[in-house]
């Protein structure tokens, strides 16, 4: 049975957020996956520590993380003392790096060099010293008692990263969209790195992310998701997009604001045309996102996650508590 997951970006005080992580813990949702971009957002790992206090089941992750504004020394130390709190309820997330690098002109990390970050943060987790690439000195974390089990999730949309992480993660996180031809050419791909190593896809944890807006007027939904929709599609895609959407997809790239990442009111938004978001957003009245559900559900994914998108100064739980009627509903 699919799983349900929500991502929720710091863009709201502490308060505020630990009172989403109590609505997502108490309808059921497996997981809550945090936004992790220290320039446009609040400071992830604080939000989602705060967050933790009086939960009991829901799983905190990132989605997602990197390997450049966090030494690896920060994120291993920090995700055992997240596991070490919660009981073991952790995911890190990780990907090559996105607005949290582009924001301060830095570029994604290459393939390999992800690979390799997250070879020396499973070192320290096993309580193995690694060496710091700067100055050479090899450090580890003290205080472990032991080994530490914290699965790593990579983010991909692009064919090669879907592949690395079919062959190298415990989870992937998947941002392709909704529409079929994207979703099934992201398993393709991820099933080969799989196969690589030995594995195949029940071995790993695949969700789905995607943005989401569940609203009774349809146009205002499809508003609401425009911009996340922009995000996805500058990225490599496992399955062409039809050549009529091109020139959009084009003006998106070459317009695409890393300070307004994810912000429903950036000017990028507005040039993100219907056909985009059916293709890439769960957008429309709760029958039509019900609808899209169960046919994502059918798919092989282990867990939809949305990402909640109102406007500004509105509660996402609204949203939270739509999709959750949903997803029991099936």
């Amino acid at each position: 049975m699919t799983s349900k997951g929500v991502g929720l970006f710091p863009t709201e005080p502490i308060g505020a957020m630990r009172e989403y992580v109590q609505l997502a813990e108490s309808l059921g949702y497996d997981h809550v996956w945090f936004g992790d971009s220290q320039n446009i957002w609040r400071e992830s790992s604080t939000v989602m520590g705060a967050a933790a206090v009086g939960t009991e089941r829901v799983i905190f992750g990132t989605g997602v993380t990197n390997a450049v504004t966090r030494h690896r020394s920060l994120l291993a130390s920090h995700w055992a003392t997240l596991a070490e709190y919660t009981g073991g309820r952790v995911a890190l997330g990780i990907g090559t790096g996105d607005s949290s690098l582009r924001t301060m002109g830095l570029k994604p990390l290459k393939l390999a060099e992800l690979e390799h970050a997250i070879e020396e943060l499973r070192a320290l987790f096993r309580g193995e010293k690694v060496k710091e690439a700067t100055s050479g000195a090899e450090f580890h974390l003290n205080y472990l008692d032991g080994p530490v089990d914290i699965p790593i999730y990579i983010a991909g949309s692009a064919p090669k990263i879907l592949e690395m992480s079919g062959r190298v993660a415990d989870g992937v996180i998947v941002l392709v969209g909704t529409a079929p031809q994207f979703i099934e050419g992201a398993l393709r791909r991820i099933e080969a790195g799989a196969k690589a190593s030995g594995r195949t896809l029940k071995d790993l944890h695949i969700v789905l992310w995607t943005p989401t807006a569940i609203h009774e007027d349809p146009e205002e939904a499809r508003d609401l998701v425009r911009a996340h929709v922009s995000r996805v599609v500058i990225r490599p895609l496992p399955a062409e997009i039809d050549p009529a959407l091109q020139a959009a997809v084009d003006r998106i790239r070459e317009n695409y604001d890393y300070y307004h990442h994810m912000d429903t009111e950036a000017d990028h938004a507005d040039l993100v045309p219907d056909g985009l978001v059916d293709l890439f957003a769960l957008a429309g009245t709760p029958d039509e996102c019900r609808e899209r559900v169960r046919a994502i559900s059918a798919m092989g994914v282990d867990q939809i996650s949305i990402v909640p998108f109102v406007r500004p100064g509105q509660s996402r739980a609204d949203t939270i508590r739509a999709f959750a009627e949903i997803m029991d509903s099936l």
